[in-house]
């Protein structure tokens, strides 16, 4: 019998079946209630086995770098990521070589400048960069970093007329200042002229700035809206570097010995690990670990560190430390601790950082569990709204951003939490999931006049808003939000790189891994699954409710291992409850420093029960 052909459309079908991710284990359903699926299609694994081959890299190695996009022209570059070959010209962003003439030209006069900054990590990294840069030409900058709750985001008037009082005919805002049209324009009507460098969104029309440089403004085509602040800055100063070379200056800067804060910023600003910002963190943890600057090699002593500097000490041990004097302290104390050369003065600072980042712990756990409770009424025993807004007077508005984070995490959907004041007045922040801008959300509703302010990134922004306007500001992102929310959340799939046992799991092995990060935002930690293995000695330890225990294999090998916050969780109920049997375990590896030995850690994400 003659058979009949298969039609193109069911031709297109079985290819797309073909690419499309696959089961991992057969993990349909893990303990969380997610899917494991194959990190890499089969194209991707053909790119894989093909960079393997020509980069002479192991073939897990090459299917984490294949598994991220990297072409197989990409993989050296990937593999090697260089200042110089990954730096474009600073020119390319609009009105970068109006800004860095009028910068050399007050240097070169030897003018007053003032810095005025953002209270987060990013804007004290910037700060302290353009401060340090303008140290090496002898001029000292005044520097004024606003309070978070009482004069709240960006340059005011006030502060303005301050930093021209006491004599500066040039302002710089870093990390702030694009959406600032008042105050800049009343900082230019007192005869000050004012330079703006910043990276956060924007579609209103521009402050009258003398010059404004941002990667994300709406005529922008430089491509590098993805650098945070920080980064922005540095390109600024190579720039600055240029035009006074130009007019015949030498000595000036190294400019690579300040990488270590732009990596900083980079990572604790959540931006893409990819690109030049790839360059950036590994060149800037070059630089960390020879402890240069003493405010950071200060806090590394204060949260006592172990081991080379890393990604991930700079965003939850060294970052958060910086944050909390902007969140619960002094706001100032993090760029002045950055900029600071005498190690006494660092280690007190460094000091008195930790005891409020402690103190900002306590108070974060206690608003998360209001929160928490309030968050599981709202979304009761249905799917809840798309986009959680939640709102208390008990809250501290220093840990908002913190409560949003944490409740994110915990329901899969963006979250608002925003800490009323007295008179009603709330102020907030929101942290969303990859495939949802909330910072456009944020600046739709402020157009349309639904909240008094707001403005950010696509996963991060804040709010201001007024009393009566929290219940329209919920109902707004409900509706604008939930196409873009339902599916984010369909694509919470787990992905996983590759499956290894506790006994493959070695130093060696985690090591080479290390040369296709960093790891963060947009280039995300490899993910192994471990098929059939048990949990021993699991017991909860911390007061984050963490979850520690032993990876052990069917041939007896084991492996440190620790599941964050996961005690009252599903996956804290198994791993307690559950000691004796066998489960697919998936998670990330790293090295723990422990009394100078170095030990494999496995971080669990997720466990499921083998089907059958």
């Amino acid at each position: 019998m003659k058979r009949k052909l298969p039609t193109i459309a069911q031709i297109a079908y079985l290819s797309l079946m073909l690419d499309a991710p696959r089961p991992f284990l057969d993990v349909t359903r893990s303990v969380t209630g997610r899917a494991w699926v194959d990190r890499l299609d089969a194209t991707t694994t053909r790119t894989a086995t093909a960079i393997a081959q020509r980069a002479g890299i192991s073939e897990i190695l090459a299917r984490i770098i294949a598994a991220r996009g990297v072409s197989l022209d990409e993989a050296s570059v990937w593999l090697e990521p260089t200042i110089r070959g990954l730096m474009p010209d600073p020119s390319t962003l609009t009105a970068m070589d109006a800004l860095a003439e009028r910068l050399a030209k007050a240097i070169t006069d030897n003018e007053a400048i003032a810095l005025f900054g953002d209270y987060d990590v990013d804007g004290a990294c910037s700060c302290a960069l353009m401060a340090r840069y303008l140290r090496h030409f002898g001029i000292e900058p005044q520097v004024h970093i606003p309070d978070r709750i009482f004069e709240g985001y960006g340059p005011n008037i006030a502060a303005m007329d301050k930093l021209i009082d006491s004599g500066a005919s040039l302002i710089i805002t870093l990390d702030c200042g694009t959406t600032s049209d008042g105050p800049i324009a009343h900082a230019r009507s007192r005869g000050a002229d004012v330079l703006v460098i910043d990276h956060h969104l924007s579609d209103h029309e521009l402050p009258d700035a003398t010059a404004l440089v941002n990667p994300n403004r709406p005529d922008d085509i430089s491509g590098l809206g993805y650098l945070c602040a920080a980064g922005v800055t540095f390109m600024v100063l190579v720039a600055v570097n240029r035009a006074l070379r130009n007019r015949g200056d030498t000595g000036l800067p190294d400019l690579l010995k300040l990488l270590d804060l732009v990596a900083l910023a980079t990572v604790c600003d959540v931006v893409p690990l990819t690109g030049l910002n790839r360059a950036f963190v590994v060149r800037g943890l070059e630089v960390a670990r020879r402890g240069d600057n003493k405010g950071i090699a200060a806090l590394a002593l204060a949260a006592r560190l172990s081991g080379p500097i890393n990604p991930y000490h700079l965003g939850f041990l060294i970052g958060p430390r910086i944050n909390a004097g902007g969140r619960i302290g002094n706001a100032a104390m993090g760029t002045e601790l950055l900029t600071v050369d005498d190690e006494h003065h660092a280690l007190a600072i460094a000091a008195r950082l930790d005891e409020l980042n402690a103190e900002r712990q306590r108070i974060e756990v206690e608003a998360v569990e209001e929160a928490a409770a309030v968050a599981e009424l709202e979304i009761g025993g249905g799917e809840g709204p798309p986009v959680l807004v939640l709102a208390s007077a008990n809250w501290h508005p220093g840990v908002a951003g913190l409560i949003a984070a944490r409740l994110r995490e915990r329901f899969e959907r963006p979250t608002f939490a925003i800490a009323l004041g007295p008179d009603g007045t709330g102020t907030g922040s929101g942290r969303s999931m990859p495939g949802v801008d909330l910072g456009r959300a944020v600046i739709e509703a402020v157009e349309r006049g639904l909240i008094a302010k707001g403005g950010g990134h696509a996963m991060a922004a804040g709010v201001t808003i007024k009393p009566g306007q929290l219940g329209p500001f919920r109902a707004f992102l409900a509706e604008a939000l939930s196409v873009d929310v339902t599916a984010a959340r369909a694509a919470t799939a787990l992905s996983i790189d590759a499956a290894l046992t506790a006994r493959g799991a070695s130093l060696d092995l985690v090591h080479d891994l290390e040369r296709a990060g960093p790891y963060g935002a947009g280039n995300p930690s490899p993910v192994f699954a471990f098929p059939a293995h048990r949990a021993r000695f699991a017991q909860v330890v911390g007061k984050g409710g963490h979850v520690s225990f032993t990876l052990t294999s069917e041939d007896g090998a084991r492996l440190k291992a620790i599941a964050f916050r996961a005690a009252s969780s599903a996956i804290g109920d198994a791993l307690l409850r559950e000691p004796d049997s066998a489960f697919h375990f998936a998670g990330a590896l790293s090295i723990d420093h422990y009394q100078g030995r170095e030990q494999v850690q496995f971080r669990l994400t997720d466990l499921a029960r083998p089907k059958g």
